[in-house]
């Protein structure tokens, strides 16, 4: 399962416009493939809306991007007179990552992008691997995995809160717990921690036609 993440940058005030004209396209394209999820920015780059697909592969992808467009001409949804930025990326989820599955686990979503140093892929799979378990204890994970297309060497995990309230209670938990993030486990363990070259978060909410909310 690979997940293609497709941001949007949009015209200030166009979001609720933008959802509508987007809800509307969807109902003739998920005949050929349905969203994982749908979201808009609410904290962090505003003006954004991010949808993310799953496909088995690239070759099922390109099957049903061209499928959908040749599907009765619904597709893609009329929003180009909004889109002043488009962004994708294909994301590989980590072997022991949850798949994205409908259901209400938000409808706080927090999404971190990391950008990791070169070689340093290996690391952040094993000791997300090893401290993973702990973590999924107190909280849910989305999804988490690395991309393979697009601007490379990004490592991205999603999160989803209750509340944004809900969201500082769990981090502070599991800080003071001392096996979370990742690399503290791992350095109490003798390992040590992965090296990074950014890092940004963005806080997003559902649309109503989201399959995960």
């Amino acid at each position: 399962m690979i997940y293609e993440i497709r941001t949007y940058g949009v015209k200030p005030h166009s979001i609720p416009e933008v959802e509508k004209r987007f809800g509307e396209a969807y109902e003739t394209r998920k005949k050929y493939s349905e969203l994982a999820a749908f979201w808009h920015t609410e904290i962090g780059p505003l003006n954004q809306i991010i949808h993310v697909w799953g496909y088995k592969d690239l070759a099922e992808r390109d099957k049903v991007r061209a499928e959908a467009t040749k599907g009765g001409g619904n597709w893609p949804p009329k929003i180009g007179e909004f889109i002043v930025t488009q962004q994708s990326d294909i994301l590989i989820p980590f072997a022991f990552a949850p798949e994205i599955k409908p259901g209400k686990v938000g409808p706080y979503f927090e999404i971190r992008t990391y950008t990791y140093m070169g070689g340093e892929l290996p690391v952040i799979q094993k000791t997300w691997e090893a401290a993973l378990p702990g973590r999924l204890k107190v909280s849910p994970i989305v999804t988490c995995g690395y991309t393979d297309l697009g601007a490379i060497s990004k490592f991205i995990h999603i999160w989803p809160y209750k509340s944004l309230d809900d969201r500082v209670r769990i981090r502070n938990e599991l800080r003071a717990g001392g096996n979370w993030p990742p690399s503290a486990l791992a350095e109490k363990s003798g390992g040590r921690g992965y090296h990074l070259h950014t890092q940004e978060n963005k806080v997003v909410m559902p649309s109503a036609f989201s399959p995960l909310q």
